[in-house]
């Protein structure tokens, strides 16, 4: 059973000017494996996917930011084969397994100015 849909969309350069700055946002928001990732690979593109998949997720939920505000404990990360998913940590992880969300789906997509996510959860 569908618990919630969500999407996000945010402009690459955006997400890369805040990321840059020296004051904290990007350990704040995303975690030490999600920085290695994206400090190697085309980093403006994969961080403005990887904050656009956290703010869909968000919005699946139906309850954005009162779930908790952590966001590094939302966590992308790419399998094997490239494909990104979910995993939670934290007050995200404890609202998960209180509310039966057994399947997070995500897809990420990006162009070089525009990042989007989609996020679908699962009961």
């Amino acid at each position: 059973m569908i618990v919630g849909i969500g999407i996000d969309m945010i402009e690459v350069e955006r997400v890369l000017e805040k990321v840059d700055r020296d004051n904290g946002f990007r350990e704040k928001v995303f975690s030490a494996g999600e920085i290695e990732f994206c400090e190697a690979n085309r980093k403006a593109e994969n961080y403005a996917a990887r904050f656009a998949a956290k703010e869909a997720f968000l919005k699946a939920t139906g309850l954005g930011l009162m779930l908790g505000n952590d966001l590094a404990k939302i966590e992308i990360i790419n399998d094997s084969n490239g494909k990104p998913y979910i995993n939670l940590g934290g007050d995200f992880k404890i609202h998960a397994e209180k509310n039966g969300w057994n399947i997070i789906h995500l897809s990420l997509s990006h162009l070089q100015a525009v990042a989007c996510a989609v996020v679908i959860i699962e009961r």
